[in-house]
């Protein structure tokens, strides 16, 4: 069962999370402040921390620091502050993502998932150094793509694309898929954005390979790499 962490001095708040997760089949365990979280993570490994900032005796950014000093569990802080600089101080910190209070319950559950989904990749996912797919050799490390020993110039996005796909390959996946795991954000309405990188990325190695299609288009519903 998927377990989440809530700290949070407020305990109403706290006990409110914890209702609609364990609607959504979660465990939950809650904790006042950075001090007792880090009690908990003595005897817990949850899923997934979701962490206010303003905290007695340890406070939110404090606390994500050092559990960033040992785990990448998926951190998502929630804060009153609403400053810009206050979210990227947040995330510079180390949290994958940031709430305002108040929030639409639906709206954390959903980025809930959204984290939980992207960490159970990562986990799952083992990265190849370097796939060769034909004549078409894609390296992780360098971000370099070439046939046949010839560089293809490709933006940090269209890299991460498509060593998604290739890495994947004869998987579909939709829009929102690629946008979720490319970009780290929620998918809802990426839909352009991917098929613009998608068509500019299809002309790049088309190209290349001389007019062979090596990304197959599925329009309105996924893309996939040929095998």
């Amino acid at each position: 069962m998927t377990r989440i962490l809530i700290v949070d001095d407020d305990q109403h708040i706290a006990e409110l999370i914890a209702v609609y997760f364990k609607n959504e089949g979660y465990e939950t365990d809650i904790a006042s402040d950075g001090v007792k979280a880090f009690q908990l993570l003595n005897q817990i490994t949850p899923d997934l921390i979701v962490l206010d900032i303003m905290m007695p005796n340890m406070d939110g950014l404090e606390f994500c620091k050092r559990v960033r000093e040992t785990s990448q569990i998926p951190i998502l802080m929630v804060s009153a502050k609403i400053e810009d600089m206050d979210k990227i101080i947040g995330l510079m910190t180390g949290a994958d993502d940031y709430m305002i209070k108040p929030f639409n319950p639906l709206e954390l559950t959903a980025r809930v998932k959204a984290l939980l989904r992207r960490a159970n990749y990562k986990q799952k996912d083992k990265d190849e150094d370097v796939i060769h797919i034909g004549l078409l050799d894609i390296d992780k490390q360098s971000h370099a793509v070439s046939v046949e020993g010839n560089g293809i110039k490709l933006t940090a996005r269209e890299f991460e694309i498509l060593y998604l796909l290739a890495k994947h390959r004869g998987r579909v996946f939709s829009s929102e898929e690629i946008f979720e795991r490319v970009w780290n954000e929620l998918g809802e309405g990426s839909n352009q954005t991917v098929m613009v990188h998608i068509s500019n990325l299809r002309d790049k190695l088309e190209d290349a390979l001389q007019g062979e299609k090596i990304i197959q288009t599925v329009w309105g519903v996924g893309y996939k790499i040929e095998k």
